[in-house]
């Protein structure tokens, strides 16, 4: 099985005046392709900065990050923002759409940033659209949509450069639980009709329980990794 992503002995620390504060700890992480996994921990539990370490928004202190098995660590924030933008699709617990762009423009962003052609820009933003079931809201404005339909925006955006990954960072936080319901379905349908590999990071244990896989971490370090026999199906 293919690995996507793996974080090698990863640690983070930083420094507040003359006090180390230890984030993460000895992470060692494996994520393959086609895989469904949730990342979950309290408050405090380092999951904010593992995050942005598997999303190469920020690099570990020590230890190795790969991506598609190209070591990313010690990359120019040049090289690295292109890999980043093309290789990870990113949705948000705020949506992170842009207000006065409409939904076609809004998901044809990133490729217009990677220089897609025009033809392909189209084809593919009305391919997303009817993947999130809004083809028939592709000229609305973001304001015009409720939550849940935003998000939906935000989740077709993140496929939009067809990523190796798409990671989520609570992506129901926003939402109530009968929406969140409908997303988590959503990532369930796009990871079991149409393979994609995705990772949700969530401090709601129902959740969690969409993934097929489940780490936890605790106190800057992983305490457990382990597939997910009580998963709901999104049915």
């Amino acid at each position: 099985m293919k690995t996507v992503l793996e974080l090698k002995n990863v640690w983070k620390i930083y420094k507040m005046d003359e006090v180390e504060v230890t984030a993460a700890r000895e992470i060692n992480m494996q994520i393959h392709r086609d895989e469904f996994v949730a990342v979950v921990g309290a408050s405090g539990s380092g999951k904010s900065t593992v995050l942005s370490i598997m999303g190469a928004l920020d690099m570990p202190t020590k230890g190795k990050v790969f991506l598609d098995g190209t070591e990313i660590s010690q990359l120019p924030e040049s090289r690295l923002a292109r890999i980043r933008g093309k290789s990870i699709g990113f949705v948000f617990q705020m949506f992170n759409l842009y207000p006065t762009l409409n939904i076609f423009e809004n998901i044809a962003l990133p490729m217009r940033i990677h220089e897609f052609s025009e033809s392909d820009i189209k084809e593919k933003v009305r391919e997303l659209a009817e993947l999130v079931e809004l083809e028939h809201r592709i000229k609305h404005l973001p304001r015009q949509l409720s939550g849940g339909e935003r998000q939906r925006v935000a989740i077709a955006r993140a496929l939009s450069t067809q990523p190796s990954m798409v990671l989520a960072d609570e992506p129901t936080g926003n939402l109530d639980s009968k929406t969140s319901y409908g997303i988590m379905k959503l990532f369930s349908d796009l990871h079991e009709k149409e393979g994609k590999t995705v990772v949700v990071v969530t401090h709601e244990p129902d959740i969690a329980q969409y993934a097929e896989r489940i780490i936890e971490l605790k106190d800057g370090k992983i305490s457990y990794d382990r597939k997910n026999h009580k998963r709901r199906n999104g049915k």
